[in-house]
C-alpha cells in the first residue's frame, strides 16, 4: 500500500544512498533508466540531484518535459534494475525490456514504477551550466510516496528481505540495505 510522505521528510527516502530508477516522459514517449548517483539536497522545499548522461534517451525526455521521477527499487526488482541499466530506450521500450510496469504519477507526466518501495516526483530546477558541464540535474520534489510495509512513522523499516533497497557496487553486483541500529535509548529526545 502506497502512502504519501510529507515533503519536508522526503529526503529520508534517498538519504541512505539507494539505486534509483529514473522515469521520464514527453510527447507520447516514456523511458526508464537505472541511476546510482541520486541524492537529497534540501528539506523544505525538498530538492534532489541526479546525474543523467547527455547521451541517454532519458536526458532528452527530461530536458523536453522539465520533470522526472525517482523510483526506489527493492531486492525483488534487482534483475529488472540491471536490465533497465543495460539498454537504450532509443532502441526499444525499456519498461517491456526490463519487465517493469508503470502507473500514473500524481503531479507529473512521467510514470512511476510498480513494485518499488518509494517514489519521488520531481520538477527540474533549470541550471543549464550544471546540466551541460556535469550532467547534473537539480529538481524540486513535488510529491513523495512510499510503501507502508517498509516506510512508516517517517522512517525505513526493512523487516522483509525482498523489500530491502538496492545499492550498486558495479557491473552486475548489488548490496541490499542491512539491519538498522536504533540508538534512541542512549540519546533520548
Amino acid at each position: 500500500m502506497r502512502v504519501s510522505v510529507a515533503l519536508p521528510i522526503a529526503s529520508r527516502l534517498l538519504n541512505h544512498g539507494p539505486v534509483t530508477l529514473v522515469t521520464s516522459a514527453h510527447a507520447g514517449a516514456r523511458n526508464v533508466m537505472a541511476a546510482a548517483w541520486a541524492m537529497p539536497l534540501d528539506f523544505d522545499p525538498p530538492k534532489v540531484a541526479v546525474v543523467i548522461d547527455a547521451g541517454t534517451h532519458t536526458r532528452g525526455l527530461v530536458e523536453a518535459s522539465g520533470e522526472f521521477a525517482l523510483n526506489i527499487p527493492c531486492r525483488a526488482l534487482a534483475a529488472q534494475v540491471l536490465r533497465a541499466g543495460s539498454a537504450s530506450g532509443r532502441d526499444l521500450d525499456k519498461f517491456a525490456h526490463a519487465g517493469l510496469d508503470g502507473f500514473p504519477a500524481e503531479r507529473i507526466g512521467a510514470p512511476l514504477v510498480a513494485g518499488c518501495v518509494a517514489w519521488l516526483e520531481c520538477r527540474v530546477l533549470p541550471r543549464p551550466d550544471n546540466q551541460r558541464r556535469h550532467d547534473l540535474f537539480l529538481a524540486e520534489v513535488v510529491a513523495a510516496q512510499a510503501d507502508a510495509r517498509v516506510f512508516r512513522d517517517g522512517r525505513w523499516s526493512f523487516a522483509e528481505d525482498e523489500l530491502r533497497t538496492l545499492h550498486y557496487f558495479g557491473g552486475s553486483v548489488f548490496a541490499v540495505t542491512g539491519a538498522t541500529l536504533d540508538l534512541s535509548a542512549d540519546f533520548p529526545d
